[in-house]
Parts: structure tokens; C-alpha cells; sequence
């Protein structure tokens, strides 16, 4: 694509921006607990993070309630989230460059909104993002693409000037079907091979390589 023509870009969260593995993973042992379950690795859990979090706990969580569980873990995720997360090499850089070329920055992620907007500002990374949302503020989650079409009516960018950058193939799915360019990067619960399977526009080294382009086509 032409970088020139674009007008916002729109990120992911979990693995994209930041990595939570650790938090997230503790709020699921947290609730697993609460079913007498023994507690899982990271690893175990890091292949369900990124469809929502009813996707999450059906796959962690055996016999789970998913109104009582997720409002266990709504409630115990806070005092794990911002110990438990940090951005990802080269997230900030990116941000920034993008926020300074004149574009416009979105995060679409199936992350609570309030979590996101939290640990935006907990990373000092929120004011570069002119908008944040999450499964609250559509009827469907990703990979349906109602959420980057809100975020793209909000900040008024058409699809063709919008690009999505994600880290999971459920964002290659998402992206396509909201009809706009995605790029990945290899740093979230999916390997390259996966990523390549489901075609996106551009794998990306890391966010430094987004940063790179940006600050070379202002």
C-alpha cells in the first residue's frame, strides 16, 4: 500500500503493544482456583488470549459460568494488570512516530475497554491514542469487523486510508473483513508460520520497523 494515502492506523493490544500474558494468566488461575483447579502456565494460556474473554475461560476454565466467572476475574484483574504488563520492544517508538507523522491512532482489542484505557495511561503511551475500543462498544467482537468500522466512523477515516496492525490471525480476519490493510507482527500467541498462513498485507520484524516507516514517509 501506499503509506502516504494513510490516515490512521489502528492497533491490537494484547501481544501487539504489550505484553499481559502474565496478568492475564493469573486472573485465569485466579478463577480456576475458585473451581478447585490446579493453575496453568503461561504457555498454556497464551494460545487462548485474543478472542475475547468469554472465548478465554471457555478454554481454561473447564465447567466454567461465564457470568460469574467473568465478573471474578473483572474483579481480580486489577490488582495483576499493571505489575503484569509491559510494552513491547519498539511499541512506544511506533506510537509515537505514527502520532507525530500526522495520523490518526486508534486500539481496537477484545480487551475490556476500561483495562485498555487503564494501562494506556499506566504505560504513558495515551497520548498518542485518540481512541480506545473494546467488546462493550459493538454486537460483535473480533474477528467480526464491527469494531474497526466504529473506530474508523469515530476518528472519520474511510477503510481504504486505515490500516490495522495485529499479532494474531483473528486480526488477519478482522481487517479483511472491516476491508483494510493489515500488517502483523510475530510477537504474540501465534508463530510466523500461522500469520503467513492467513495472509496479511505485510509481516512486520517488530514495531520498530512501523516506527521506521513512518518517520521516513511523513
Amino acid at each position: 500500500m501506499d503509506i502516504s494515502s494513510l490516515q490512521a492506523v489502528l492497533f491490537d493490544f494484547d501481544g501487539t503493544l504489550a505484553d499481559s500474558f502474565q496478568a492475564i494468566t493469573a486472573s485465569v488461575n485466579h478463577v480456576r482456583a475458585g473451581h478447585g483447579l490446579p493453575p496453568l502456565e503461561e504457555g498454556e494460556v497464551r494460545p487462548h488470549v485474543g478472542r475475547g474473554m468469554p472465548y478465554l475461560l471457555e478454554r481454561t476454565v473447564p465447567g466454567v459460568s461465564q457470568e460469574k466467572d467473568q465478573a471474578v476475574y473483572r474483579e481480580h484483574h486489577p490488582s495483576v494488570m499493571l505489575t503484569g504488563t509491559r510494552l513491547l520492544p519498539g511499541a512506544r517508538e511506533a506510537l509515537s512516530a505514527t502520532h507525530a507523522s500526522g495520523r490518526r491512532v486508534g486500539v481496537c482489542s477484545n480487551k475490556p475497554r476500561a483495562f485498555t484505557k487503564e494501562l494506556l495511561e499506566y504505560l504513558n503511551i495515551g497520548q498518542y491514542v485518540a481512541a480506545a475500543f473494546g467488546p462493550e462498544d459493538v454486537a460483535r467482537p473480533k474477528p467480526a469487523p464491527d469494531m474497526i468500522r466504529a473506530a474508523l466512523a469515530w476518528l472519520r477515516v474511510p477503510a481504504d486510508q486505515a490500516l490495522y496492525i495485529g499479532d494474531m490471525v483473528v486480526d488477519i480476519e478482522t481487517a479483511c473483513a472491516a476491508g483494510v490493510t493489515v500488517w502483523v507482527v510475530p510477537t504474540g500467541s501465534e508463530d510466523r508460520s500461522a500469520l503467513e498462513t492467513a495472509g496479511p498485507d505485510r509481516i512486520l520484524r517488530d514495531l520498530f520497523e512501523l516506527k521506521e516507516l513512518f518517520v521516513n514517509h511523513k
